[in-house]
Order: C-alpha cells, then sequence, then structure tokens
C-alpha cells in the first residue's frame, strides 16, 4: 500500500463530521490540489470519549460512500505503541508508531557497538545535496545519537513486526513518530535514525520528528520561522539522500505533527515541498472539534447553550483537562473570560472569540486552547451533544469544511 505523494490527518472526535471534511478535499481536488484524507484518532481520545477503532473506519467508509470518493483514504492508528496496537489492527490501514516514550532509553552496548561499525563510513567527509559544505561524523557522535534513538527504533520495529504479522507487509503504510519528545532531532539525528529504521527493516513512508519550535494544539506555530525553515529544508535534503543511501521507501516524506493552525510555517513548508518536489503529509485533529463550537455557537438556542456551558464545564475542570496536554498548550489563566461573561455573548461573540482568525481583535488562543482540550466535557453530554451536532448539521459542517479547505488545504498544498 502506498502512500501518495500528499496526504493530510484529520481528527473527528465525535465521529460525525466525516462528509463536512470529505467535502473540503472534494472541492480542493476541483482546483487541481490533490490530497488524500488520512482520518486519525489515538488511544486517548478513544478512552475519553468511549469510542473504539471500528467506529472511525466506520464513519470514514460512510463519508466515502455517500460522496462517490474515488480516491484513496486512509484510517490512521494514531501514535500507538505495543501495548495498545491489538486494538487498531483490523480497522486501521496506517499506523503511527510512536517511540517518543523510548527516546533516550538505553539501547544493548553490543547493538549500538554493531551499528556505529555498521555506519562508520559516515566518519569520511560526505556531502548530501541541499546541505552546505562538506559533512563530516565522528564515531563519538554516532554513538551518541545510536544511545538515544537506536532502542526506540527496535521498539517501533517490534510494533511493525506485530502489525505485519496480522496484516501483511502489503496491506498498510507505517509512520514512525518521533515528535513527542523534550528536544527536536538535527537533521543529523534525522540522518541516523533513518539509517535505523532501515537496519531494522521498517518500510516507512512517512516520519514524524519534532521540530525547532513550539507545536501546541490548536494556535499557530511559536518560535523562530526562518530557523524552522532551515531545519525543514534540511530535513528534506536529508530523506532524499537517506531514500538512496539505505534503500528506503521513494515516496518516504515528513509529516507534521500538530500542524493545524500553524499558519506562520506554512509558507515555508510550500515552497520546500515545491523546491525539493517532496511530498508532505499534515496532521491535524482537535480543530474540526473547535468547529463544531463555532457551528454551534452560531446556530443559537440550544446550541449555543451547549456551547456555553462546554466554555464553562472546562474553566471547571481546568486542572484535570490541561494535564494530559501540558507539553502542548501555553495557556494564560488570567486572559480566559469569567464562565458568567461568556454566558451573556451571542453566539457570534463567541464564534470570533474562537474561530482562529488573527486579524479578529475579538480572537482568544487562550479560549481556544481550552476549548481544544475540553472536548471530555462534551464527551460526558453524551446525546445532548450529538442531537444538538445533528439538529445544527449544516452550519457545523459548513464551519468544517471551510476550515479544512480555506486555512489548511489551499494555504498548504
Amino acid at each position: 500500500m502506498k502512500l501518495e505523494k500528499y496526504s493530510m490527518g484529520v481528527g473527528d472526535r465525535f465521529g460525525c463530521q466525516g462528509s463536512a471534511q470529505l467535502a473540503a478535499f472534494i472541492k480542493a481536488k476541483a482546483q487541481g490540489i490533490n490530497v488524500v484524507p488520512v482520518w486519525n484518532k489515538s488511544n486517548r481520545e478513544h478512552e475519553i470519549i468511549g469510542t473504539a477503532p471500528g467506529d472511525v473506519r466506520a464513519a470514514a467508509d460512510a463519508a466515502v460512500s455517500a460522496a462517490d470518493w474515488a480516491g484513496s483514504y486512509h484510517v490512521d492508528a494514531d501514535h500507538i505503541n505495543r501495548d495498545n496496537v491489538d486494538g487498531f489492527i483490523a480497522a486501521s490501514d496506517f499506523f503511527t508508531l510512536d517511540v517518543a516514550d523510548f527516546t533516550g532509553q538505553p539501547a544493548d552496548e553490543g547493538d549500538i557497538a554493531a551499528f556505529v561499525e555498521k555506519h562508520s563510513r559516515f566518519t569520511e567527509p560526505f556531502s548530501i545535496e541541499g546541505i552546505d559544505g562538506e559533512l563530516c561524523v565522528s564515531k563519538e557522535e554516532i554513538t551518541r545519537i545510536a544511545s538515544k534513538y537506536l532502542y526506540a527504533i527496535k521498539q517501533a520495529a517490534a510494533i511493525y513486526q506485530k502489525v505485519e504479522a496480522s496484516k501483511g507487509a502489503e496491506n498498510f503504510v507505517t509512520e514512525v513518530s518521533m515528535d513527542e519528545t523534550d528536544l527536536p532531532q538535527t537533521p543529523l539525528d534525522m540522518l541516523f535514525i533513518l539509517a535505523a529504521i532501515s537496519d531494522e527493516g521498517i518500510p516507512a513512508q512517512t516520519i514524524a520528528p519534532k521540530f525547532t519550535g513550539r507545536f501546541n494544539k490548536g494556535v499557530d506555530y511559536v518560535g523562530d520561522v526562518a530557523a524552522f525553515e532551515k531545519e525543514f529544508n534540511d530535513d528534506l535534503a536529508v530523506i532524499r539522500f537517506a531514500v538512496k543511501e539505505f534503500s528506503l521507501p521513494e515516496n518516504l516524506k515528513l509529516s507534521v505533527h500538530s500542524g493545524s493552525d500553524k499558519f506562520s510555517i506554512y509558507a515555508p513548508i510550500q515552497k520546500a515541498i515545491k523546491k525539493y518536489d517532496a511530498g508532505l503529509h499534515l496532521k491535524t485533529a482537535g480543530t474540526t472539534w473547535l468547529e463544531e463550537l463555532i457551528g454551534l455557537a452560531e446556530s443559537g438556542g440550544t446550541g449555543l447553550d451547549i456551547a456555553r456551558n462546554v466554555y464553562s464545564r472546562s474553566l471547571d475542570k481546568f486542572d484535570a483537562l490541561c494535564a494530559p496536554y501540558a507539553t502542548v498548550i501555553d495557556i494564560d489563566k488570567s486572559a480566559l473570560p469569567s464562565a458568567e461573561a461568556v454566558n451573556r455573548w451571542d453566539g457570534e461573540t463567541y464564534a470570533s472569540t474562537l474561530r482562529h482568525d488573527q486579524s479578529c481583535e475579538r480572537y482568544n488562543p487562550n479560549f481556544r486552547q481550552l476549548l481544544h482540550v475540553g472536548y471530555k466535557v462534551a464527551a460526558d453530554m453524551g446525546e445532548q451533544y450529538l442531537d444538538a451536532l445533528r439538529d445544527n448539521a449544516e452550519v457545523v459542517g459548513r464551519n468544517v469544511t471551510e476550515n479544512i479547505l480555506e486555512r489548511h488545504l489551499l494555504k498548504v498544498f
């Protein structure tokens, strides 16, 4: 199974927006932009909402059938590990192997020594097209990189082998994810990570490194855009080199996690993938859930009441909701409006405060980040929330489609 050049991960927390999401890809295709949708949902999200991987497959299949979508599409077992992969195997055909927790754990010393010896040719000067100057890596540096990442890659291999044994090697797409680590990987790290992936026999088609800067949930990139651009370009150069050097899949591409709403780096990303004629996987998730709230607020009546209630309860549960996402949110609690104030807002005020339009003076990234992690509140509402989505499907769906098309697909691809 070969993943196409451009793909985008879309999350659908409550499984109600598949058709609205797919409508964005259909409209993009009509404009000559061919991007493959990949529905993704993590084990953590399933546990919070009370869904199962089969629910994602059913929703994706239903959306595709209803729209007569003739293109490819995938269902991603997002950020899975050895402990939870079994539950995703039947429903998924895209597996994001998350080994960030194993980064830095020591591999067997004999394995490290063998890796360093196998790749000792890089201790002689070599060049990578697209990166200025000659490179030369000491054995000590290769040892350092192997000590940090080799055990994690071996864990990825174990997960891959488990999926392969069940599904067959040609029946799924493999991504290796290392984005949820403390420090970004350098392009040199990336070179030897890819060497290890090849050595372990993982046919990775996408790799998700941790980039420089902050990739907070649902808001714009925070960091040095010029530094990110150089790093991204260097990573593309390394991937192109590694594909040939290590006999990796020819379509191997970068995957940008927490990629939704990173508007300030979309232009550099677009410029880079055109320069290198490279593919890209952009993974988004919680923005569809936020567009649901925006649509409910705009609908007024019961929809607005529910949107207000979600915020009020999220504020009450601030610490519990934010704790699992502490590394990927930065909320200034003093900048959050009170529940009493929000309960007086009309639908347009609520929607414009939440919608990611930085030109709007009402937009509040703190409000947005809290609601991004507040989906458990809506899950606890059960059918009350789902009924509201169904009752206001047209307004909600319009917002979902517009967000994916206008703010993501057209901006990046």
